[in-house]
Order: structure tokens, then sequence, then C-alpha cells
């Protein structure tokens, strides 16, 4: 019995991935959540973290944020702002993004400010968290 299911991962640039995986474990934004095949169809709102897919028994590790995926009983679409393998992260980018947000949450803002700079944080030390495994920082 075949236990793969078909996975499309879109990004607003490029289509990140697609092909017959055997199961993915995601970050959405009550926590992550792994699906197989056969999983009950539903909807999810992507939140930032991970996203790990095992395919021919090896997992591979990406970053995450943002936009929805939907699950039915084959395949798994999802549909991302950002996707990025571990060596797609550009670290001094990333640590000049953690830079800046901690600079704003320092700084006297409103509340809308001040969550938008902790969101922009929290995907800076996502990106740099996934690129210090795999990359030699």
């Amino acid at each position: 019995m075949d236990k793969n299911f078909h996975l499309e991962v879109l990004t607003p640039h490029r289509k990140f991935y697609e092909g017959d995986v055997e199961e993915i474990i995601v970050t959405i934004t009550t926590g992550q959540i792994g699906i197989l095949k056969g999983h009950i169809p539903m909807t999810a709102a992507i939140g930032t973290g991970t996203l790990q897919i095992k395919e021919d028994g090896q997992w591979r590790e990406a970053f995450i944020s943002g936009g929805f995926m939907e699950v039915k009983r084959d395949s798994v679409t999802i549909l991302s702002s950002a996707v990025e393998w571990p060596e797609e992260i550009d670290i001094a980018r990333a640590q000049a993004a953690k830079e800046r947000a901690e600079e704003k949450l320092r700084q006297k803002r409103s509340k809308q400010e001040h969550l938008l700079a902790e969101a922009a944080l929290k995907r800076a030390l996502m990106r740099l968290n996934i690129a210090s495994k795999y990359q030699n920082m």
C-alpha cells in the first residue's frame, strides 16, 4: 500500500516544492501538526516556524512563515508568504532584521507597531535558528 501523498508548496515568488512525500510536520498558528496520507480534510493558518518534509525516508527542514494549508486525503497544498531551505537563508540579512526588530521593541511605540516588531523578531530568530543547524555560522 502506497503511503505517499502529493505535496505542493507555493509562495508569491515561486513553486517552493512539489512531489510525493511520506509525511510533513508544519507549524500552524496553534502549534505544530503532522500530516500523513489519509489525514482528515482540513484547512489551517500557517504560523512562523518550520516545515519538515519526509521523502524517501529522509527528513528535510525549511523555514516557513504565514499563509494557509489545505489538507485532503491524498494531497496537501500550502500557500505561504515565505518558505526557505536553510542554505537559502541569508544570515547577514536575518541578523540585520533581528537587530532592527529589537531596536523597534526598545522604542516606545503603539501597540500595533510593537506587535509587528515582535512578529519580525520571531521570523528573524527562526531563520537564524534553522540556518545555524545547517550552515556554518
